[in-house]
């Protein structure tokens, strides 16, 4: 492999996207405090987005290893989704961290595939 595919490239646009809204949203959680404030749920936060940030840098090396970021980073990411959707109750930031780490989510299990 000498160059990123198509949806190789896609997937590292979905990893540093989701990488940020992660950070973005911790800021957010960090901010409203109370349950959003628990270091359960800011760790998953910053957990995401570091196998997020992980994940991409694989796929930008072409890492012949990118398949076993991606699956971590899939499995990170429903958790993400999970845990941000528990607490959103309306709150757009935490929709929006939802929905990024769905399709995260699944791009990456397209990758590691």
């Amino acid at each position: 492999m000498t160059q990123a595919s198509k949806d190789m490239m896609a997937c590292i646009d979905e990893c540093q996207r989701c990488h940020a809204t992660c950070l973005s949203t911790a800021r957010h959680c960090l901010e409203l405090g109370g349950a959003h404030a628990e270091s359960t749920h800011i760790t998953m936060l910053i957990d995401c987005a570091d196998i997020c940030r992980v994940s991409a840098d694989f796929m930008l090396r072409l890492s012949s290893h990118h398949r076993v970021t991606c699956r971590a980073c899939a499995e990170v990411c429903r958790a993400c989704a999970e845990d941000c959707e528990r607490l959103a109750d309306g709150d757009q930031t935490m929709l929006r961290c939802v929905e990024e780490c769905r399709s995260c989510q699944s791009s990456c299990e397209a990758m590691a595939a």
